[in-house]
């Protein structure tokens, strides 16, 4: 079962049910970017048997996700690239199987938090209430595994939910990892500079001569730009891997949602129009949303129909769905 639309910029398609077997459907070597964040280990339970996330051990759910990065990388062209966010967990808290440690719902999906067993199972090593270290489990599994891991992008919440605990602080991050399936893969790091929050001539800027020299070396004391190398780029500076930005919220779910923001950045760093971006885990749709209003084709994959039903409404908001 899919979602088939289209636009002057090319066709968009959802295939609804487990990314595992959905996967093997898109053909090789024509993702340019792949976008997603995954089920994170016990915290959120989509009613579907066997799904990503339920695992009885993290490093279960690493062996899961090494396996389907495997797909993710048959898909993926040559230059092309993945952005994986993942969030962090505990182990076994308040005598259960897995938890966040408090009783709130995930704070980007909505999703209840799975039911806490009555006696977690016994690891080699994690101890009740230990910080899980999922994300950078994953991360260097998938780098044993080939990958090339590019970035370790700290997305800093403004508003996350707030935690009812006194031993710890407040879980306010989440990761989102750059991997690039070469060592060379394309990135245009200009289309997503940011701006100058000073006055351009605080890093030379326009105050640079043809030779590399800046007005900071008549006498001011500051450091100089004599390599041309250096000289800082008049359009902006180069975004930074610290991103403090607010969970989103959309009116047809009850629940938040991916900021435009993360998978925008990703979109246009990573791809160029026309090119093909993937999400396998698509939930709302909110990188299915950005790859169309930046004139890109996308592909996803969504094992909930209602959440797929989400996806065709949201998109087709936008006017360019063509069924």
């Amino acid at each position: 079962m899919a979602f088939i639309g289209q636009t002057d910029k090319g066709k968009h398609l959802l295939l609804i049910g487990d990314v595992r077997q959905k996967i093997k459907e898109i053909r090789s070597r024509k993702v340019q970017a792949i976008i997603t964040s995954p089920p994170y280990w016990g915290l959120r339970d989509y009613d579907s048997q066997d799904q990503i996330g339920q695992e009885d051990f993290p490093e279960q759910y690493v062996e899961n996700m090494v396996s389907l990065a495997k797909e993710f990388k048959r898909v993926l062209r040559k230059d092309g690239t993945l952005w994986l966010n993942l969030g962090d967990t505990y182990f076994g808290a308040k005598g259960g199987h897995w938890s966040s440690d408090n009783s709130a719902t995930n704070d980007r999906t909505g999703t209840k938090y799975r039911e806490h067993r009555k006696a977690p199972p016994k690891h080699s090593y994690l101890k009740v209430k230990d910080l899980v270290g999922i994300p950078w489990k994953v991360a260097f599994a998938l780098q044993r595994d080939g990958w090339y891991l590019r970035n370790d992008i700290i997305w800093a919440k403004n508003n996350p939910m707030p935690e009812a605990v006194k031993d710890r602080f407040a879980k306010s991050h989440e990761h989102i990892f750059l991997f690039s399936k070469s060592k060379k893969y394309y990135f245009d790091y200009e289309a997503v500079l940011e701006e100058y929050t000073e006055p351009m001539n605080r890093w030379g800027g326009e105050t640079l001569k043809a030779e590399g020299e800046s007005l900071w070396d008549k006498g001011t004391g500051h450091s100089t730009y004599r390599n041309r190398s250096m000289r800082p780029n008049p359009k902006g500076k180069v975004r930074k891997d610290v991103w403090r930005l607010n969970t989103a919220s959309f009116s047809g779910a009850h629940f938040a949602v991916f900021p435009d923001t993360i998978p925008k950045i990703a979109i246009q760093a990573s791809t160029k129009e026309g090119d093909i971006v993937l999400d396998p885990f698509m939930g709302s749709g909110t990188t299915a949303v950005m790859a169309q209003r930046l004139s890109r084709q996308w592909l996803g994959i969504e094992v909930n129909p209602e959440y797929a039903k989400i996806v065709k409404d949201r998109t087709a908001q936008i006017n360019m769905w063509h069924v």
